[in-house]
């Protein structure tokens, strides 16, 4: 017997990276891109990390339908990364 209330919310899983401009400001280098796992997420924010100011990987439970958006869970950080908001 299946439960529905026992159903996992979905996640939303992104991997976004950094460099900094001529004027010392961070902008957005690669992403922010869907992952499909938090495994996947954190391997990939790894590997950009020796080529980018900053790195992070982070997950949040979501419900794009509703518009509802659980608070932010980081899974990876490296460098120089704005704040979250």
């Amino acid at each position: 017997m299946s439960d529905s209330n026992s159903q996992k919310s979905p996640k939303l899983i992104v991997v976004v990276a950094f460099n900094r401009g001529e004027d010392g400001e961070l902008f957005a280098a690669f992403g922010p891109v869907d992952q499909q796992s938090e495994d996947r997420a954190i391997r990939t924010a790894r590997a950009l990390a020796a080529k980018h100011a900053g790195v992070i990987a982070w997950s949040r439970e979501a419900d794009p339908t509703m518009g509802e958006y659980g608070p932010p869970n980081t899974l990876f950080v490296f460098g120089d990364v704005p704040d979250m908001e």
